[in-house]
Order: structure tokens, then C-alpha cells, then sequence
């Protein structure tokens, strides 16, 4: 009898635990004026720069630190501003700043939250102007699309779903998996809102956008024969991406 009353109590625990992600999750929705898509967000604005603030410079030491030659960071800085001032970027909260990393062996971009955006010298070496505006408006794409902070509300709704699955019914092992396999679908779709929000502020800027399908090229050139399938990556597959390119241009060119 004790069993089957501890049971009972674990399955109310779990219950309850899971209710809570719920509610929570419920209460965390709000929509993104520049993209329109309704999010999972459990933080603001303020955090995500003070985020970004804090993890810049442990992320440029991982990456040999800033490159030395200050005439190419001016370049990196130039486009970089150039594409926030002439674009929706200039509207929302966020301290954009733009670092060129001393990385010369590994083909990178990414952007912290809250604006904290970087390229390693290993690909900006292989751009011209317009190619690095495009990888630069795809990281602004991601801090406009908020996408770290949705990744972070979501792994905390899904650990916290975990929990009360392991509590109530041990079944923390399968939630866990579908929250993993729904953190990398989310950021597939991640990478195609950001390539279209990098094709608008292209174009807003002044910038020829299908120059981003010459960077998609490079990328699918970097990964060589040997890179992982779509269905086992977080990035969808270049040719995807060069297809989802050509219906933003179309779908921006006359604004």
C-alpha cells in the first residue's frame, strides 16, 4: 500500500511539475514586431545585450581573439553599421557591435544575443563586399529574430517537461529526445528566417542580395563532400537555403 501511495504521489508531483511548464510557457508568448512570428521568450531585451556583453569576450578568445589589422575591422565595422542604419535593425533595442576574429582555419559566423556579431578571418578572406554584408545581415537576422533567447526559454521549458516526466512516470529519457529533436528543427528554421531577414536588409541597404547565394556556394564549398545530412545538422542544407534566397529576393526586391 505505501508503494502504490508513493507512486500516486510521485505521478502528482510529475503532473503538477509538467502543468507548470505549461502555464509558464503560456505566459512567456509574445510576438515579434519585426518578424510577426509569435515566440517562447523568458527574457528582455536589457538581458539578451547584458548576455551578449558578458559572453563577447570569452567567445573571441575561443577564437584566437580579434584579428590585429585594424583597417580590416573598420571594413568589418563599416558594412556592419552600414547594414543596421539603413534597415529595420536601426529600430530595435539592441547594441549591435561587429568583430573580426583572428581564426584564419575555421569558416565561421555567429551572433550573440542581444547584437554581439562575428566572422572569422578564415571566411572573411573569401568575401567581397557585398558577400560580407550578407553573412553580417544573416547574424543580424538571428539577434532581429531573437533566436538565442527562444532557444533558451525553450531548452528551459523542455528540461523543466523532462523533470516532471522522469518524476511521474520515468519517462524523462523520451521527452528529452523529442525536445532535442525539436531544438534542431527550430534551428533549421532559425537559419532560413535569418537568411531572409539578411536578403531585406540588403536590399534596405543598398546591397545587391543575390551575393548571399554566392556566400551559400562558399559554405557548401567549406563542408565538402563529406558534410552531415539536413536531417542530422542544426543548418539546413546550402541548396535549400539558395532556393529559400531566391523567394525573399523575390519577395522584397520592390519595397
Amino acid at each position: 500500500m505505501r508503494s502504490r501511495g508513493s507512486w500516486k504521489i510521485r505521478i502528482f508531483i510529475g503532473l503538477a511539475i509538467v502543468a507548470f511548464a505549461f502555464i509558464q510557457r503560456c505566459n512567456n508568448k509574445e510576438e515579434n514586431p519585426y518578424t510577426g512570428r509569435v515566440q517562447n521568450i523568458n527574457m528582455s531585451a536589457d538581458q539578451e545585450i547584458a548576455i551578449g556583453l558578458q559572453s563577447a569576450p570569452e567567445m573571441a578568445q575561443q577564437h584566437g581573439g580579434l584579428y590585429p589589422d585594424e583597417r580590416m575591422q573598420a571594413l568589418v565595422d563599416a558594412v556592419g553599421k552600414k547594414l543596421v542604419n539603413n534597415s529595420i535593425a536601426r529600430e530595435t533595442p539592441y547594441q549591435y557591435d561587429f568583430h573580426l576574429l583572428a581564426d584564419d582555419r575555421t569558416i565561421n559566423a555567429f551572433a550573440l544575443p542581444g547584437g554581439q556579431c562575428f566572422i572569422t578571418y578564415a571566411l572573411f578572406k573569401q568575401l567581397n563586399e557585398s558577400q560580407l554584408a550578407g553573412v553580417l545581415g544573416h547574424e543580424i537576422g538571428h539577434v532581429i529574430g531573437r533566436h538565442s533567447a527562444e532557444r533558451i526559454a525553450d531548452s528551459s521549458f523542455w528540461q523543466t517537461l523532462t523533470m516532471g516526466a522522469t518524476v511521474g512516470a520515468d519517462m524523462g529519457g523520451v521527452v528529452q529526445g523529442i525536445g532535442q529533436n525539436t531544438l534542431l528543427t527550430n534551428g533549421r528554421g532559425d537559419e532560413l528566417e535569418s537568411d531572409e531577414l539578411g536578403v531585406l536588409l540588403m536590399i534596405q541597404s543598398g546591397y545587391d542580395p543575390y551575393q548571399m547565394i554566392e556566400v551559400m556556394k562558399i559554405l557548401k564549398a567549406a563542408a565538402g563532400p563529406n558534410r552531415a545530412p539536413e536531417f542530422q545538422s542544426t543548418h539546413p542544407d546550402p541548396e535549400n537555403r539558395i532556393q529559400k534566397i531566391k523567394e525573399a529576393i523575390i519577395k522584397y526586391q520592390g519595397r
